[in-house]
């Protein structure tokens, strides 16, 4: 289901590679049969070397420092609609970015889109 939303919001072009880690949930062929069926390649860091995917381990740092540490979810439900928006709102719309000269990840990429 979270796949299927982020291709819905995001449309991505045939040709994207998908980076993740070693977990299960990336490896199993359904998720890898669906990324494929979409175009995209999926990627994976070598065991034990987060370095493969630094960005993304950034990413997880912030979800779980910003989020995930400050919260007590009530069931599955909640923490998939406090994940959702705080992605969605907060890391993409509002919060600056250093990486992308302190500006939101929608503005950087509207502002590349109409350069």
């Amino acid at each position: 289901a979270a796949l299927d939303n982020a291709l819905a919001a995001r449309c991505p072009a045939a040709g994207l590679v998908h980076h993740s880690d070693q977990g299960v949930q990336y490896a199993s062929r359904v998720y890898v049969d669906r990324l494929r069926s979409m175009g995209m390649t999926p990627s994976m860091s070598r065991k034990g070397n987060p370095y493969d995917n630094a960005r993304m381990e950034s990413f997880y740092k912030t979800l779980k420092t910003e989020e995930v540490n400050l919260q007590d979810y009530l069931d599955l439900d909640d923490a998939r609609q406090h994940l959702d928006r705080f992605i969605g709102e907060l890391y993409n719309r509002e919060r600056l970015h250093s990486s992308l000269g302190y500006i939101p990840p929608t503005e950087f990429a509207a502002r590349y889109h109409s350069a």
